[in-house]
């Protein structure tokens, strides 16, 4: 198949990448045939973070969909504030964690390029109806 329509709400494999409240679902990925790009839905309720993350080899791109929150630069000790709209680049080798502002909830969509196989290690892709 040349062409695949996916779903956030179906299509997806559950990363275990939030502390507190929220989700991380892979929705593209090596274990959907994706070679070149990772797309990930993340969705984190107000005071709610990712854990630290860092890819040696892959930059990270995240768009952000809804409420406001920030991206914390853990190398740099910078705190970054976003908002809906708002378009994060970070460079390979950097640790950073995103997280949702004291009153809002954050949804961003995005992920390493190219993906980082140590984020599946031996998943399998899972269908919600």
């Amino acid at each position: 198949m040349n062409v695949q329509v996916l779903r956030a709400d179906r299509d997806y494999l559950p990363l275990p990448l939030i502390e507190g409240g929220g989700e991380v679902r892979a929705v593209v990925w090596p274990g959907m045939q994706a070679r070149h790009r990772s797309m990930h839905y993340i969705l984190l309720r107000a005071e709610m973070r990712t854990i630290p993350q860092r890819h040696a080899t892959s930059e990270a791109v995240y768009y952000v969909i809804h409420g406001e929150g920030i991206i914390e630069d853990l190398d740099a000790g910078s705190v970054h504030p976003v908002h809906a709209g708002s378009v994060v680049l970070i460079t390979p080798g950097s640790t950073y964690r995103i997280a949702a502002a004291a009153r809002s909830d954050i949804t961003c969509v995005g992920g390493p390029c190219p993906p980082d196989a140590a984020l599946y290690p031996g998943a399998t892709a899972e269908r919600r109806s």
